[in-house]
């Protein structure tokens, strides 16, 4: 009886699976099963799709005894980043248990496939999102760090005394300097205004009402204004 099972579930694999079942032995076969990468993995959507390769074996008692089971990659096959089949070939396994137990005294290849498909895409998906979830957190640990840059210090009523303080020595500062530059400037106008006055002739000093608050040159002709030259005629 089991058997005939056994050659029966055979034939209805080979038209589900014209291209990727390969027979080992009259009671052992090879399934190819290629999976799909998780959507949300968007830094590996340009690696190659991954390859389990699930070989079952038929115990005689088979199907009221559990499949003999193994899983592997396909020779030379890259290795994928979200999924190690040598590494993970136990936590694969492990997850087929619960569809055995439940299929015992049935056909199940075919739901073992399916179940061995979803398991390890589902593996591949937890580690996309691990990565994200890493990503994520980087990039708002980066964000914190900047805007701490730009959050001022909680202000206290120490931290205000001690800021206008340093306000007021700063505007303190700031006055005498202008008022040196100032003084400076100023002195540097009377030294230019009296170095100026005194090349000016006697007439030009009348004219501009300086006359005997500078000295003025003897020997210029027009050092001496006309009205004072008639006042000493006239004496």
């Amino acid at each position: 009886m089991g058997r005939e099972e056994q050659i029966e579930e055979r034939e209805v694999l080979d038209s589900i699976f014209p291209d990727e079942i390969t027979d080992v032995s009259d009671t052992s076969y090879r399934i190819s099963i290629t999976l799909d990468t998780p959507e949300n993995d968007v830094q590996e959507e340009d690696a190659e799709q991954p390859v389990l390769i699930l070989q079952v074996s038929y115990p005689p008692e088979y199907p009221d005894v559990a499949p003999d089971l193994d899983i592997s990659a396909p020779p030379n096959a890259p290795k994928h980043p979200r999924l190690d089949i040598q590494e993970d070939r136990e936590r694969l396994l492990e997850a087929l248990q619960p569809t055995i137990e439940e299929n015992l005294g049935m056909a199940m290849v075919f739901t073992l496939v399916s179940t061995l498909k979803d398991s390890a895409e589902l593996l591949m998906s937890e580690r996309a999102n691990a990565v994200q979830a890493e990503k994520e957190m980087e990039a708002a640990k980066a964000e914190e760090e900047e805007n701490r840059k730009f959050q001022g210090t909680a202000v206290t009523p120490q931290t205000f005394m001690e800021w206008r303080e340093k306000f007021r020595k700063e505007m303190e500062g700031r006055e005498q300097k202008e008022r040196e530059e100032k003084e400076a400037e100023e002195k540097k106008f009377k030294k230019i205004t009296a170095k100026e006055e005194k090349k000016l002739t006697g007439r030009q000093l009348w004219e501009r009402g300086l006359a005997g608050k500078v000295d003025y040159d003897e020997d210029d002709e027009d050092a001496i204004p006309a009205a004072v030259e008639k006042m000493k005629i006239a004496a």
